[in-house]
Parts: structure tokens; sequence; C-alpha cells
């Protein structure tokens, strides 16, 4: 009796499908196990392709009802049922032969990239994942057409049939979106932000207050160790100390200053900015050669990579401020708090910058500005060049770029002709250079002058190369000739390469030199040209690369 109704229940649901939906949704579903920039994990990839399905199908849907509005005619029930059961066998069979290939193909991004394989489980967990990405789908589509037919019909007891659907659709369109963002989005939003600060303000087991006056959190401090929040406790007392970077120089070396203010410590940014500045003239910051300011990513976290080098690299007699603005990861933080980000960057930026132009040029260290990531973009609106041009500051490394960068998106676009969108130049490199895992910013041919900006990016990485409008066309970096770290196996697809790049952005995973992961190593090349330390020949940076890449290894054998 239960085998009979299951079997009822499939054939209701088979002579229900779109041929044209299951032709289109088997091609976006095959296009989607093909590699993208970076080896994506099961779940994401099984979402992916549950999507592509969707979508191809709904496409297929639509072409259908238009087919059938035009009165076009179609073919007899008994031939159309002949003609789903060829239509359903071919798609099984391309389907389950692409899924055998995904493997191969997400193995030869791994490859690329000194990974591990895949294990051989992938298309069977794929398919299910997809199809129960698939099934949700459908049922949020019912929902809809059973809201939007309950509308009509209350509305035709006024209006006439054709204005009652109108508006019957644009209703329940309406009413779906209010749910999902302004309730679903909202609340988990706020879920979030509240999960994540009370992670921030925990005190970890592992750290205690310094003892050090000079250390933000201590009891000479203008900022409470509770303060700090999560990210700055470690980021204020586990910085290399003067005594490590002296073992390794040969040479006595000061402890480098790190100043940084979490968002309890006042209620508005411009007074966050204010205790920032007084907090790093007490510890003398401005007593150092050089001085960073670092715009975080959006939880408040500053890559160690970045900040160890560049204090090795200046032997200690460094100072670095940053401010945090956010408790949300970055992709959260740039949708719900994006301009908050940019508030915050700016207060710091130009309170600290006011006070280094009051100072004699003599007795001012050098000002740089560093940022990751969401820090990148932030840190890049957080000044604006008609403000500094007469007295500028000395330079800027922003590393991983989003793809919203205003100041990245400008250069690439115009970048030298011949010059590929993964790794520009920018007239003759004068102001602006690019590097990567492959070529450094030495690479220009003009003289950099000194005002300088510096992107360090890599060509798998989602974060800078994600763009909206691969939806419809083939974005610039896609195109020959391509970055080394990307694999020659990677195709446009419409709608399909889009959802492979959100992928990628949200759960792909890539080793330390790819991808959004940048490595210690290309860190002291970047801070090298930019900043030129003094004391360092070629022999010694090679040898302070190989430190970090060992430090590296020890972590992750851990």
């Amino acid at each position: 009796m239960v085998m009979s109704r299951a079997r009822e229940w499939v054939r209701y649901l088979f002579s229900h499908l779109s041929d044209i939906g299951l032709v289109l949704g088997t091609l976006l579903f095959a296009f989607s196990l093909t590699p993208s920039l970076l080896p994506r994990p099961l779940v994401a990839q099984g979402i992916v392709s549950g999507l592509s399905f969707t979508v191809g199908y709904a496409l297929g849907v639509t072409s259908h009802w238009l087919w059938a509005y035009l009165h076009i005619p179609e073919p007899s029930p008994r031939l159309e049922r002949h003609i789903k059961w060829v239509v359903a066998s071919v798609c099984f069979i391309v389907a389950w032969f692409f899924l055998w290939q995904a493997s191969e193909w997400q193995n030869s991004i791994r490859t690329l990239m000194e990974m591990a394989p895949a294990n051989d489980t992938r298309p069977f967990s794929i398919a299910l994942i997809a199809l129960a990405v698939f099934s949700f789908a459908m049922l949020i589509a019912h929902l809809f057409k059973l809201t939007f037919r309950l509308l009509s019909r209350k509305m035709a007891r006024f209006l006439t049939r054709r204005v009652s659907s109108l508006l019957g659709t644009m209703a329940a369109i309406a009413l779906f979106w209010l749910v999902i963002e302004g309730v679903i989005f909202s609340l988990a939003l706020k879920v979030a932000d509240r999960s994540y600060q009370q992670v921030d303000e925990l005190i970890q087991d592992d750290l205690s207050p310094p003892s050090d006056p000079m250390t933000p959190g201590s009891a000479e401090s203008l900022v409470s160790w509770e303060a700090l929040g999560s990210r700055g406790r470690r980021f204020v007392t586990q910085g290399p100390a003067g005594e490590e970077i002296g073992d390794f120089t040969g040479e006595e070396a000061p402890d480098p200053l790190r100043v940084y203010i979490g968002l309890n410590a006042a209620e508005t940014p411009q007074a966050r900015a204010r205790l920032a500045l007084e907090e790093l003239k007490r510890v003398g910051g401005f007593e150092r050669s050089v001085l960073l300011i670092a715009t975080p990513t959006g939880r408040g976290w500053i890559d160690p990579a970045a900040q160890d080098t560049v204090e090795y690299l200046h032997r200690g007699d460094i100072a670095t401020i940053a401010a945090q603005y956010s408790y949300l990861p970055s992709h959260l933080s740039l949708i719900a708090e994006g301009e908050y980000g940019v508030e915050n960057a700016r207060a710091l930026f130009s309170t600290v910058y006011e006070y280094w132009a009051s100072l004699p040029n003599d007795e001012r260290p050098r000002l740089y500005l560093f940022g990751l990531s969401l820090g990148a973009l932030n840190s890049d609106l957080s000044f604006d060049l008609y403000d500094i041009i007469e007295d500028p500051f000395h330079g800027a490394l922003w590393s991983g770029p989003p793809y919203r960068s205003e100041t990245w998106r400008s250069v690439t676009a115009d970048r030298d002709i011949g010059t590929p969108a993964w790794l520009p130049t920018f007239r003759g490199g004068s102001v602006v250079r690019f590097m990567n895992q492959y070529q450094g910013l030495d690479a220009a041919e003009s003289e950099w002058g000194d005002f300088r900006i510096a992107f360090l990016q890599y060509a798998s990485d989602p974060i800078t190369f994600f763009d909206p409008a691969a939806f419809w066309r083939e974005p610039d970096w896609m195109r020959e000739p391509r970055g080394p770290d990307v694999s020659s196996d990677l195709r446009w697809y419409p709608v399909v390469t889009m959802l492979q790049l959100l992928a990628d952005l949200a759960a792909g995973q890539a080793p330390a030199g790819y991808g959004h992961e940048i490595a210690a190593e290309h860190y002291v090349d970047a801070w090298v040209a930019l900043t030129e330390p003094e004391g360092w020949s070629d022999s010694d940076v090679a040898r302070l690369r190989e430190h970090f890449i060992q430090l590296r290894e020890e972590r992750q054998a851990k």
C-alpha cells in the first residue's frame, strides 16, 4: 500500500516537471561542477549545484509559460510523456557524467595549490545536497504560488482578472521580500551581532593583563583591558618582542608599540579616535621612526603575517595604531555596517593625521596605512586625496582588496594597455603598484615617487575578483593570459560563474599564498619595497622569509 502510494506520488511529481526546465537545469547543474578560483567544500558545491539547477529550471518554466502564452502549438499529451522520459534519461546521464568529473576538476585546483586531493564520495553527496536545495526552492515557489492565488482571488472581487493577477503577483513579491529581508535577515544579523559581541567581550583564559605600562590594557593605560575586546587583547600582547627581533637581527631592538581601541572603549568613532591618539602619545608612538595606521577586518582582526613582518623589518622601531568598528565577520559587516566601518576609519585617520601633520617634518615618523580585505576597503576610504595632497603621508599597503574598493577598481580599469587585470600596471607604476606571489613591486619601469600605494593580491582571490557582472558577462581577469594560480579548466558560464564565485567568497579554501590567504613571505617583499627599511641585504630578506615560513609550518604541525 505504501509503495503504491509512493509510486503514484513519484508519477505525479514527474508528470508536473517541465521538460525545458529539466534541460536548462541540468546544463547549469553540469556547468556548476566545473572549477572556479578555489577548491569548494562539499556542502558549498552542493548548494551551488542546487541553486544552478533551480535557476535553470526556473528559466525553463518561464520559457514554457511564454510559449503557451503565445499560443504556439505543443506536442500531444502522449508524445509529451515520451519526450519527457527521453529528456529525463539524457539529463540523468549528463548529470552523472559531470558528477564523476567533479572530483577531478576540484583536485586540479588542489594540486595547483599543493593541497591534498578530495575524497571519492563527492558525487553522491553533491547530488543529495543539490536535490535538497532544489526541493526547498520548489517548496518556496509553491508557497509563493498559493500566496499569489489567494491575493489575486481577493482582488478579483473588485478588479478585472488580469489586473488582479498583476497586483497579486506584485503583492506576493513584496510580502515575501518583507518577510525575508525585513524579518528573517534582520533578525539573523541582530542575533549574529549579539553573539559576536559576547564572544568579543570574553576574557581569554590564556591571556593576562600586561604589566608593562607601555602596553594598552595595563594599569597605567588609558584603555582598560576589558575595553580592548577579544581581538585587541591578542593584538597588543602577542606580537614579537624586541628581544625576539634582536635575536634574529643580531642587534638590540626595542619592543614594537601597538595601540588598539575596542568598540566598547567609547561611544562614538570620534571619541574612540581621540582616545587612541592620546594612548599613542602616552606610549611614545610619535617618537618611533615609522607609524602605521592599521585598519582591521570586520571583527577587528589584524593579520599577524602583515604586522609581525613589518615590525621585524624596522627592528622594532615602529608604532601601530588601530581601532575596531564591528563585531561581525567582514562579509556580514560589509552588508550590515558598511558605512559605520568607513566612518570609524575616517575618524581615526583624520585624528592621527592632523596631529602628525602638526609636527616638524624632521621630528615625526614616516606614516603608512595598512588594511587587509574589508580593512583595505575602509583604509582606502579613510582619507580624501585633496585633504592630504599638500602634506601627504608616505604610503599604503592594501592586501586582498575587495572588488568594491574604489581606488583598486578605477586603477585596474584604467591599467596600461597589454597588462592583465589580475596584475595590472598603472601609468608605469610611478604611484600605484601591484604585486602577487610571483612578481614583486620592483618590477615597474617608472621610478616610484615619495607617495606610494601598493596592492598585494593573488589572481585566485575571490574577495578581490568577485564581480556581480559575471552574471551576464565574462570578467576581464578570466581572459588570457591567466594568473598562474588559476585553473586552466575554468570557463565562464552565465549565472553559474557568479554563483561559483559567491561560493568561493563565502566558503572557498586555500593555503597560505593562494586565494585570500596572504603569506608572510609575500608581506616581507611588499614591506621592503614600500618602506625601504635600512640595513637589509638581499640575503637578510631571504632569511627573514624563511623564518616566517618556518613559523607557519610549525603552527600548522601543532
